[in-house]
């Protein structure tokens, strides 16, 4: 019984101070990287704006999908990217868009020496698609890691972690 109860408080306490670490909505770190998310996605599936999402990662920019897999490096990241834009089409509506859902977006910065390196952003996000009949349909439900570098004043993505990729169409 002892040992389960300094397991619940060990559990306890670890949620309780990752709790306290996670930042406020209305801080600037808070609202810099939530703008920096909304680019990031709107230039990938709203405009396939390539030169944005270049900026956006590091050229050591590491993507790990539990479906899709491991990309090493930007480049190798955006070049399917890259492919897909040249073809799609922009007189037709976007073949399918991401909706961060409300509430689920959470930011942890990173120190190293008392000074602000980097930042952990973790959130939900939904995917829909176009079907045959040009109306989008609910599709898969994901979870999101990025890591944030801060480059001079400028915010990168250095690691995503897209997973726990669930389909749930309600």
């Amino acid at each position: 019984m002892k040992t389960y109860n300094n397991i619940l408080f060990l559990g306890l306490f670890l949620f309780i101070t990752a709790a306290q670490a996670q930042l406020a909505e209305d801080s600037e770190l808070y609202q810099t990287l939530k703008q920096k998310d909304s680019i990031l996605f709107d230039a990938a599936f709203n405009r396939c704006d390539v030169p944005t999402l270049e900026a956006i990662f590091t050229a050591d920019f590491e993507f790990y999908h539990d479906k899709g897999g491991f990309s090493e490096g930007r480049d190798v990241f955006l070049r399917p990217v890259k492919e897909s834009c040249a073809s799609w089409d922009t007189n037709r509506p976007q073949p399918s868009k991401r909706i961060l859902l409300p509430g689920s977006l959470k930011v942890f910065p990173l120190y190293k020496n008392g000074e602000l390196y980097g930042a952990i952003q973790h959130g939900v996000h939904r995917f829909e698609s176009l079907n045959t009949n040009n109306e989008y349909e609910k599709g898969d439900v994901a979870k999101f890691t990025h890591v944030w570098i801060k480059e001079g004043t400028h915010w990168k993505v250095k690691r995503e972690l897209s997973y726990d990729h669930q389909y749930k169409p309600e």
